[in-house]
């Protein structure tokens, strides 16, 4: 190959390269107001991004992939837990994580600065950001979950989850409620005794929660419900 030749192969690519990365970072620009929703930037928004800065939230949890890699991510975690399910890990982080080795301090939030988090946490929720982080993608579960409720036969679980109405407060797939956490969250997190014993009194191993007890349910119903819950997350994990 000529000298001339090599040249114009490294300017042509060169500038190309470049012209493709200016187009796009404009793109972005122009989209930006769109993939945050910033029409939904309000007073309790802002005053909850200002109180995850006073209390320095990044040092521990990554947020929009900025931050500390001690605690669990948080750029989905208003979809993932729910609304009761991040207010309670705010006001009551002792008793939430009593028997987790990763433990988060108790900074007695008042109850204006609680709900300001959970606006700005729902918000940054919102956003289009392609889907990240992967590991709390709704498709994600949403294809999982699907595969199991499509069965030609429904399960003792699934059907017993719908029938108690367990989406009223919890997303099951693309179904339900984000007033607590995803289903599929907590069949990856817990094991079938844990959820089968938490059913019949939350209170017990989550003083506090707004759950409803299922104590009038049969301890093989509530072992199918456990085993079906354990069941989403075991399949959101392949």
């Amino acid at each position: 190959m000529k000298d001339g030749t090599a040249k114009a192969i490294f300017w042509v690519g060169t500038l190309a390269s470049l012209g493709l990365f200016l187009v796009l970072t404009v793109d972005t620009h122009s989209q930006i107001a769109t993939l945050s929703h910033a029409d939904r930037l309000d007073a309790r928004v802002v005053d909850g991004k200002r109180a995850f800065e006073r209390h320095n939230c990044n040092d521990c949890h990554t947020i929009l992939g900025f931050g500390g890699y001690y605690a669990p991510d948080l750029t989905r975690v208003w979809d993932r837990l729910g609304d009761e399910g991040v207010r309670r890990r705010l006001e009551h982080p002792d008793l939430v994580f009593a028997d987790s080795y990763r433990k988060m301090p108790q900074q007695h939030l008042p109850a204006e600065e609680v709900d300001a988090l959970l606006g700005f946490l729902q918000w940054v929720s919102g956003i289009d950001n392609g889907d990240w982080p992967p590991q709390d993608s709704a498709r994600r579960w949403t294809r999982s979950t699907e595969r199991l409720l499509a069965g030609a036969v429904m399960s003792p679980g699934a059907a017993l989850v719908m029938q108690e109405n367990c989406t009223d407060c919890h997303r099951v797939g693309d179904r339900g409620e984000s007033i607590g956490p995803r289903l599929e969250w907590i069949g990856a997190r817990r094991n079938v005794d844990w959820i089968a014993q938490y059913l019949v009194d939350p209170q017990v191993q989550s003083p506090g929660t707004s759950m409803s007890e299922y104590a009038h349910l049969d301890p093989g119903q509530r072992q199918a419900i456990a085993e079906f819950v354990v069941s989403l997350g075991d399949e959101g994990r392949r």
